[in-house]
């Protein structure tokens, strides 16, 4: 789990999406109203436990189809890993070693990334340059650039679009496409759906869990998925 202000901020996120319909791009830059919205937050949290309940079939598999590219390990694996990330989120940036740990000893993982953007407004800026760089192939080299370079800032989210060897101009207009904005409301939707109010957040085979838990726990759900 991350920290309480970024539970909170999750929270938030997702209450404002259901009262105000806009839980795609520019929320986090229309903020007005701070005491208004941690009101939400106070609300929100107290209705809504963390989650961890099963998926139904139909949400699991809509989880699980993901972004186009925007997969790590094994594309046709037969076991689905999906990961809620947020590239200024240090949970997640602490598992990064997880996943590929994971990755390198299972040849049948397929690990979709749900990019989650809530914790900055630069949050949004590198979810939308890593769901650009899937449009080129380049995920998987944006992915692990982004999270080395450090908290997403104009900058570093330069250094990973440059490492990752990406067209630029072409990844600045797919990144501020609809198709983007809608995939980051949904992303949103899903994990307001799954129960997610921070992140790291986990869901394989029937298994819904969050935060920094480490290769040990992964693998362990994973095998069991595995059945």
């Amino acid at each position: 789990m991350s920290t309480a202000r970024s539970r909170a901020i999750l929270a938030l996120c997702i209450a404002l999406g259901a009262v105000l319909g806009v839980a795609g791009a520019g929320m986090w830059h229309a903020r007005s109203d701070r005491a208004a919205m941690e009101q939400i937050v106070r609300d929100y949290a107290a209705t809504h436990p963390d989650g961890g309940a099963a998926p139904s079939a139909a949400l699991r598999s809509a989880v699980e189809a993901g972004w186009p590219g925007a997969v790590l390990g094994n594309p046709r694996g037969k076991v689905t890993l999906t990961e809620f990330t947020d590239y200024a989120c240090g949970y997640c940036r602490g598992s990064v070693g997880d996943v590929a740990a994971l990755i390198a000893a299972s040849p049948d993982l397929r690990v979709v990334v749900r990019d989650l953007a809530v914790l900055t407004p630069q949050s949004e800026d590198a979810a939308r340059m890593a769901l650009a760089a899937a449009r080129q192939g380049r995920y998987d080299a944006f992915h692990a650039a982004m999270f080395a370079a450090g908290n997403p800032t104009p900058a570093t989210i330069a250094v990973a679009a440059r490492a990752a060897e990406l067209d630029r101009p072409r990844a600045r207009r797919d990144a501020a496409s609809p198709e983007v904005s809608a995939e980051l409301a949904r992303n949103l939707a899903f994990a307001r759906q799954l129960g997610f109010t921070g992140t790291p957040g986990w869901m394989v085979g029937n298994a819904v869990f969050a935060g920094a838990v480490g290769e040990g726990e992964l693998a362990r759900a994973v095998a069991a998925a595995r059945g």
